[in-house]
Formats: C-alpha cells, sequence, structure tokens
C-alpha cells in the first residue's frame, strides 16, 4: 500500500491547473495513490467523466498537513488514512459525516463509523519467497522460534502504516508479551526500514527471506507477473485487520461534489480499480468480481482488530516498547 517518497516541491507542481469553468474538487491523498502504479490517475479520470469536473489530487503526507492548515485546509475530502491514526484525524474536528449507507460493505467486521468510510483492506501478513525458504513457519509462535538465519524486513511503526500496524498486530495476539516477543524477534530481523515501499524492495531483490506486508502482496505476483513463488505465511494466532478510509472536509465548499465523491469511492466503478492498482481487498465489491489472482489467495481463518479507541489508547505505548527493545 506504499511507495516512494516525492519531493514535495514536485507533487505542487504536479497539481493540475483547471479549466475556469468547471467546477474543481482536491482531493489530499497518499503519495503512493496518485502515483503511476496507482489508483489515483485512472480514478481521477473516471470521476471526471462522471461529474464534469476537476478533480485536483494532492498527494503527500495527511494527518502533518490537515494539523499545520487546520479550518484553511484547501482539501474538500481526504483518502488514505487508516483506523490506526484515525482517532488523531477525528481530533482535529475537520471531517463531516459520509452520509454513505454502510451494511453491505464486503469488510471481515462490522462498520459503524459515520465520518470514516472505507475504501479498501487487508490484513497483515509475512511474504516469503517459495525459492528461498521452503518450510515456512506455519504460525507466529513458530516464526519467533526459528533459527536466527531466516531474515525478515520490518517497517519502523514511527513512519510507516504498516509498521504501525506490525505493533498493533503483535500486541493483538501477545498482549502485555509484547516486549518478549520483539526481544525474540530481533536477531532475525535484517533491517527496519522508513516505509513499506524500501522493505518490499529489499525482500523481491532478494536480501531477505520474508517481508512485513499483507495477505494480498502475492495477488500481485500472481497477476502482474505470472509468479506463483510469493506466498504469505498464515498464522492461526489470527492477523491484524487494517482498512483506509475517505473522509469529507466539514469546511468544503464544494458539499455537493464531495458528496458524490464519497458515493463514487463505494461504486463498482472506482471498486473495480482496487485490486489490480492498490493491491488490496476493494471495500465494496462482490467477491466473485475480483480477479483470478485474488481467488488464489489463502485469507486467514481469524481476524484481529483494534477499533479507533483501542488503537489509539495502546499505540504510543506500543511504539515506545518497540523503539526500546529493538534499540537495544
Amino acid at each position: 500500500m506504499n511507495v516512494p517518497k516525492i519531493a514535495a516541491g514536485l507533487m505542487l507542481l504536479a497539481i493540475p491547473a483547471h479549466a475556469e469553468d468547471k467546477p474543481a474538487l482536491t482531493l489530499y491523498a497518499p503519495e503512493y495513490f496518485y502515483s503511476e502504479w496507482g489508483p489515483g490517475p485512472q480514478i481521477e479520470k473516471d470521476f471526471e467523466a462522471e461529474c464534469g469536473c476537476d478533480l485536483v489530487v494532492v498527494p503527500g503526507d495527511l494527518l502533518p498537513r490537515l494539523r499545520l492548515e487546520g479550518t484553511k485546509t484547501k482539501a474538500d475530502v481526504v483518502i488514505g488514512l487508516t483506523t490506526d491514526v484515525t482517532a488523531q484525524a477525528r481530533a482535529t474536528g475537520l471531517f463531516a459525516p459520509h452520509g454513505q449507507k454502510t451494511d453491505d460493505l464486503t469488510i471481515p467486521i462490522t462498520w459503524s463509523d459515520e465520518v470514516f468510510l472505507p475504501f479498501n483492506w487487508g490484513e497483515t501478513a509475512f511474504i516469503y519467497d517459495k525459492t528461498r525458504l521452503a518450510d515456512a513457519p506455519a504460525s507466529f509462535a513458530a516464526l519467533l522460534d526459528a533459527p536466527e538465519e531466516l531474515k525478515v524486513v520490518i517497517q519502523d511503526p514511527r513512519t510507516s502504516a504498516s509498521g504501525l500496524a506490525l505493533v498493533l498486530w503483535v500486541k493483538a495476539i501477545y498482549g502485555d508479551a509484547s516486549a518478549d516477543v520483539w526481544a525474540r524477534l530481533r536477531p532475525k530481523v535484517l533491517t527496519v526500514t522508513q516505509d513499506w515501499s524500501e522493505s518490499y524492495g529489499l525482500f523481491t531483490s532478494g536480501e531477505a527471506d520474508a517481508v512485513m506486508s499483507y495477505t494480498t502482496s502475492p495477488a500481485y505476483h500472481i497477476i502482474a507477473e505470472n509468479d506463483l513463488t510469493k506466498q504469505a505465511m498464515i498464522f492461526p494466532e489470527g492477523h491484524y485487520f487494517m482498512v483506509e478510509l475517505v473522509g469529507k472536509i466539514a469546511g468544503t465548499d464544494q458539499p455537493e461534489l464531495a458528496d458524490r465523491f464519497m458515493a463514487f469511492v463505494l461504486s463498482d466503478t472506482f471498486q473495480s480499480k482496487i485490486a489490480t492498482s492498490n493491491w488490496s481487498y476493494p471495500a465494496k465489491l462482490d467477491t466473485a468480481l475480483l480477479p483470478d489472482g485474488f481467488k488464489a489467495l489463502t485469507r486467514p481463518e481469524k481476524t484481529l482488530f483494534f477499533n479507533e479507541a483501542e488503537a489509539e489508547a495502546l499505540r504510543q505505548a506500543a511504539v515506545a516498547e518497540w523503539v526500546e527493545v529493538m534499540s537495544r
């Protein structure tokens, strides 16, 4: 779900000018979303064809920008937040109810949030290469007990959404024993990267046996590369659920367009782009419509999840615990 960072100045230069006679909707999005391989460019094209407007996409870090701008934000809609940080986003007071029906979402939990709307989801997993690791650990406990020669790459929870998801995943399984888990995993960690894309690049270049990612990651290799060697370790302890969200800014001067975009997010037009551009599960799409590569994926039998309040209550202490153990 992440890509290499783009210089902030180049991001601003990339914002398209819009025609004088068309209304414009400004969308704040993560950098990966509007990269050439992300879903943003096609979604922009599809929405503009439907609304007769300009969708002005501003890539970059979401929360820092929103906090800096406050009520003067230029955003009308924000996409790409996760439930692990929505408590902080909600506390800004910038968001309004999404106004969409959510009782028919195709996600593994019941969704009742009236402010933040899911657009895709996945579950954490260690992805491994069968050609390097023929006998992969079949449980989290087995991973911890594996020889130190087994090397994994993980992400820093202070800078990476997937890194934070890993910390919360461990906390969901092991609770107060999490520090011991990190101490046991630490000798097997080849390196800690700032973001997911750097980690995954190290893995695919053969530097590590496994990488912290998502159960959907093998779909890319299956569909785009016809490569069946990359698989997810599926653990009976369960896998942490991670959902990406879209939110409407309360102070938007384009409320009708913003509402239209919120509805568009749950349309088949939008949702059908997610599987093979975001390489994750769409939040509202009949599973029969998923590409064959997704149908070949193994789903965990147990889904673990902290709601917004639980994640926020655990986040700081869990990250501090990780930092303390990993820096020894």
